[in-house]
């Protein structure tokens, strides 16, 4: 698998480019994840559901299932951070792992940057940010791109992993 990290600060277009990206790759018949990091807490289950009540009677895992799909609720019971290397195993084989968040993480990195939210770019401290998607322009050596242009954005990912299309 193929990992490839999509960081910025909070509010600069990190999901909403994923949600744009993600069809360009599958489209050019790449099986794509996506890992996310959340900075909070969250809970994808509900009190008084089943599966709820297990996780609260104690339960380390609970796997929900139903014909459409499945998932795996673990529950980090020791508190310790959960590293990308602990959550990319858990994932079934796919040739592209996009990656929001775990901007410490020493993956390859295409920087989100919108100069109007007044945030510094990442870049300048970041090796392994090897280009930057903004809505406006950059002084950098890196390759930019426009935000808003995805397919120029999927290429870059492809060419800079060297990933293949395959045909459908």
């Amino acid at each position: 698998m193929k990992v490839f990290g999509i960081a910025g600060w909070s509010g600069s277009g990190k999901t909403t480019l994923l949600e744009k990206l993600i069809p360009h790759l599958t489209a050019r018949g790449l099986k794509v994840s996506v890992i996310k990091h959340a900075h909070h807490g969250f809970d994808i289950d509900r009190p008084g559901k089943d599966s709820y009540r297990h996780r609260e009677a104690g339960a380390s895992e609970v796997l929900l299932s139903c014909n459409d799909r499945w998932a795996l609720m673990h529950e980090r019971r020791d508190r310790s951070d959960v590293t990308l290397d602990e959550l990319l195993a858990r994932l079934a084989p796919c040739d592209l792992v996009l990656v929001e968040g775990f901007k410490q993480e020493p993956i390859p990195k295409l920087e989100v940057h919108r100069p109007e939210n007044g945030k510094p770019p990442l870049f300048p401290g970041r090796s392994d940010i090897v280009g930057v998607a903004s809505t406006g322009k950059i002084a950098t050596s890196l390759p930019c791109l426009a935000l808003d242009d995805v397919a120029a954005i999927a290429d870059f990912v492809m060419n800079t992993l060297q990933l293949q299309e395959h045909p459908c």
